[in-house]
Parts: structure tokens; sequence; C-alpha cells
């Protein structure tokens, strides 16, 4: 370098013990430099200086920096930037495209407007015009890109824990699913391997046609699910406006689900089959989001579902066991006895 560093103002050292920010106690640094750059006045600019403790190793040439960013780890790099002698701009982009993400900062004789835009393009964290930077000014850069990293570091490992929760929320809720089928699968075996089918009697007069015709997909390894169009979709919109309001909120929507199923002549076996179908259809669909909230939503759906649908069939076998019967008027009633 043509000029040393400019030793930090008397007054600096206040700032270090201020509440706006600390340096960090040790750095360990690496400073990769030429032939004609050598003589220990970077360390001694740093010595200068005791607002934080300076590890200072200094190597010649790209080769030497390479192999010592290879065997050991540094907190910060800094490059003499030495057009024809040593281009720290090449130096820095074969060091990013090579995966290292140590902070660097470049440290030249040119002014800093001239070259700090191309070192920022390359991907230094900064560049210093030793002519017209401090001593505390480098500490505090190397500080700043210390932490830019670090935080960086830290970011990265929360992003991959956070895609690996995810993973493992999807692959919890497809264990959930199979295990699901396997109870349609024993409730079918208890029932015989009976399979009844929706009469088109049952549905709604005036509804089209085309509302009614059966819906099948696979559930399971053999087994198929046959519902009408319209209870599918119905009961796919009550699931997914469950997720989001939960238990307590759709008492009127249930109530009429229950008289749907109950009025179709739905088991507990083809409401498992359609809960399970809508919900896989859900789960496929969230992409990267989140599926524990959905599949812990849709258990209190299906185990609601399953009370009202009970409820429902005890009432219906209420009414058939005590069928409706016309009262007489008052007056009547002798004649009728007579």
């Amino acid at each position: 370098m043509t000029a040393p560093l400019k030793p930090a103002a008397a007054a600096a050292p206040t700032a270090v013990a201020s509440t706006v920010g600390i340096l960090p106690a040790r750095m360990k640094v690496l400073y990769i430099t030429t032939l004609h750059r050598t003589g220990g006045w970077l360390a001694e600019a740093f010595a200068s200086d005791s607002a934080t403790q300076i590890v200072l190793e200094e190597v010649v040439g790209v080769t030497a920096g390479l192999a010592r960013l290879r065997d050991e780890v540094f907190d910060a790099v800094l490059v003499s930037h030495e057009p024809g002698v040593l281009d720290a701009l090449d130096l820095v982009e074969g060091l990013r495209g090579g995966g290292n993400d140590e902070p660097v900062i470049l440290l030249g004789s040119e002014p800093a407007p001239q070259v700090d835009a191309l070192a920022y393009e390359v991907g230094a964290d900064d560049y210093c015009c030793v002519a017209e930077t401090t001593v505390r000014g480098l500490l505090w850069k190397a500080a700043r890109a210390i932490e830019r990293y670090q935080l960086i570091r830290e970011n990265r490992r929360l992003v991959q824990a956070e895609r690996q929760r995810l993973q493992q929320e999807h692959h919890e809720a497809q264990r959930l699913l199979d295990q699901q089928r396997a109870l349609i699968d024993d409730l079918e075996t208890l029932d015989g391997g009976e399979r009844t089918v929706l009469p088109l009697a049952n549905v709604e007069e005036g509804s089209a046609q085309e509302n009614c015709l059966a819906k099948t997909a696979a559930v399971g390894a053999e087994a198929a699910i046959e519902l009408p169009e319209t209870l599918v979709s119905h009961y796919d919109e009550l699931l997914r406006t469950y997720v989001i309001m939960g238990v307590g909120n759709l008492s009127e929507e249930m109530a009429e689900l229950t008289q749907l199923l109950a009025g179709w002549g739905i088991s507990a076996q083809r409401a498992m089959q359609l809960h399970v179908h809508v919900l896989e259809e859900l789960v496929n669909g969230l992409g990267n989001r989140s599926a524990r909230h959905v599949m812990n939503r849709a258990d209190l759906l299906v185990l609601e579902v399953m009370g009202h649908l009970a409820d429902g069939y005890r009432r219906l076998y209420h009414e058939r066991q005590n069928p409706a019967s016309q009262l007489l008027l008052p007056g009547f009633q002798c004649q009728a006895a007579a």
C-alpha cells in the first residue's frame, strides 16, 4: 500500500463501550497480499488500536491464500487489490463461485467510488481506500461483514430446518391418511365386505343429473368411493371452512351435512372414505405450507361428523320405531272408542 491506515481518533474508544454497537472481542483475519506490500504494516496498524484483538495471518499470492482458506477458518479475509499484480475482483469472484462465504474486504489505493460497485458485483463485502480509511473504520467494516454472514448462515440453517419440518409434517400427514385408510378397510371387513350403492331416488328432487353422477376415487389398495358430486363438493367446502374457523362455528352447516348423510344412507365407512378422499386432495394442494394445522382440524371435523351422523341415525331409528300418528280432535275421541 502507498499509505498506511490512519490511526483512530482519540474519542473513538468511548464508542466501543456505547450501547449502539460493540466490536467483537477477537477476530481472526487472513490478509492476502503481494511481495510489494509485505512488511507487517497492517499488523502494526491493528496494534495501534486496542478496541479488539486481531489475529492476523498474512500470505503472499492467490495460491497461498486459497490454501489457507481450505485448511483453516477465518472470521474475515482482507485482499490487497493491485490491478496487474493481484486482481482482488477476480479472486473474490472465484471464491464466491466456489461456494466460499467468508466476509471479504478489499484494500486498495484507488478511490472508493471507482471500485465500490465492481467490488459489490463480484460478491465482496466492502472496499477500502487505504489513504482514506482509519483503523477503527476498517475494524467496523470487518465486524459488520462478519455479523452479516453470521446472519446469512443462521438464516440458511433456519430455512433448512423449516424445510425439513414441513417435509416431516407432510410425511406424518401421509402416515395418518394411511392409518385412516386401514381403518376403513377394517370397517369393510367387519361389514363382511358388502358395499351399498346410493340409489338415485334418495337424491333431492329437482337436482341436475350431472350432480348425481357418482364420483370414483381410489382409496386404499382396491377400495373406491361412489358418492354424488354435490356431496363431495359440499364436504370439501365444509372442510376448508372448518380448517379456518374451527370447532363450534359451523353448527348449522354440520346439521345440514348430517341431514344429507343420513338422508342418503351414508354409512360410517363411506363417510370416512369421503373424509379421507377430500382431506388427501387438500393436503396435496398445500405444497410447501404446513400440514399439521390442517390435519388437526380435519381430525376434529371427522370426529364431529361421526357424532352428528350417529345422532342422525339414532333419530331416524326412533322415528321408525315410533311413527307419528294422527291425533283426534276433542269430542271425536269417544266416537272413535265406540
